[in-house]
């Protein structure tokens, strides 16, 4: 499946991702991966074909602004709240945000399917909550890391941001090829080239953080082209939730790589994961 495939590589995106902001700030990470990823889809798109039309290049730039924005607010809650809360609550408005606007547009899954996001939305709180970071005062310097009305409006604003990138890709359609996720690459790095020139952020990596960044600039291809083409042949419903399980590849790769210790939540998280996959293909 091909959401199966996205929701991959943005796990993998953000394992990558993470490990080069533990260096140097994810902003800097970012304003180098995606004009990248824009000069990847720009190489290959002549070989995909598809045609120019005014509809889906518009979704497509729509698309991108609003995962630029996204992920400006996100890092922004971050910096300000607990991970603990910020990453859980973003990621079921991530999921749940598509699956509400595709049953206002008159999707209905199977009972088997519809099961299946419900199983998705729990796994995906799950595998995003954090654990407790003893380390947290000091990574924030001393400070108390609070879930304020500054941070929840943040919290709220990405997630439903990176909801409506989902369903921006649903709408582009199946008849411009990759020309519409080149728009989108472009908007995203218009947005996070702003945001970083004026908060004096617009400093490129160098040594191991830059060879990073070029790696989440092919996983960010590899990620949102599997998505377009996934919502071509799929619900918005079903697609959108598949894809919004990347954290728990995230998750796994930290295990695996890095030796990290996953709580039992987060373990349940993982096993129900792959059980809403498995419902939602059995009803496909």
């Amino acid at each position: 499946m091909l959401a199966l495939v996205a929701a991959i590589g943005y796990g993998v995106s953000d394992f990558v991702g993470g490990v080069a902001s533990r260096r140097v700030s994810a902003l800097r990470v970012v304003i180098v991966s995606y004009p990248l990823s824009l000069l990847i889809v720009l190489a290959i798109a002549p070989f995909v074909g598809g045609t120019f039309t005014a509809s889906s290049l518009l979704w497509g730039a729509a698309s991108g602004i609003a995962g630029g924005v996204a992920i400006w607010w996100f890092y922004l809650a971050l910096a300000s709240g607990p991970m603990s809360v910020v990453s859980p609550f973003t990621a079921v408005l991530v999921a749940g945000i598509p699956v509400l606007i595709g049953f206002a547009l008159g999707e209905r899954p199977g009972l088997i399917a519809f099961a299946g996001i419900i199983v998705a939305l729990v796994a995906v709180t799950l595998v995003s909550r954090e654990s407790p970071d003893e380390t947290a005062g000091e990574v924030a310097g001393g400070r108390v890391l609070r879930f304020s009305r500054t941070v929840a409006l943040l919290t709220v604003g990405s997630g439903v941001a990176f909801g409506l990138a989902f369903v921006a890709l649903y709408e582009i359609g199946d008849d411009g090829g990759l020309w519409p996720l080149a728009v989108s690459r472009a908007s995203a790095t218009a947005v996070v080239w702003v945001v970083a020139f004026s908060s004096g952020h617009f400093v490129l990596p160098h040594g191991e953080p830059l060879k990073l960044a070029v790696y989440v600039s092919f996983l960010d291809v590899l990620a949102n082209a599997s998505m377009l083409y996934a919502f071509q042949g799929g619900l918005l419903s079903l697609v959108s939730v598949i894809g919004a399980l990347y954290p728990a590849a995230t998750v796994m790769l930290a295990m695996v790589m890095l030796g990290e210790r996953v709580g039992r939540v987060q373990q349940v998280g993982m096993l129900l994961a792959l059980a809403s996959v498995g419902m939602i293909a059995v009803a496909n």
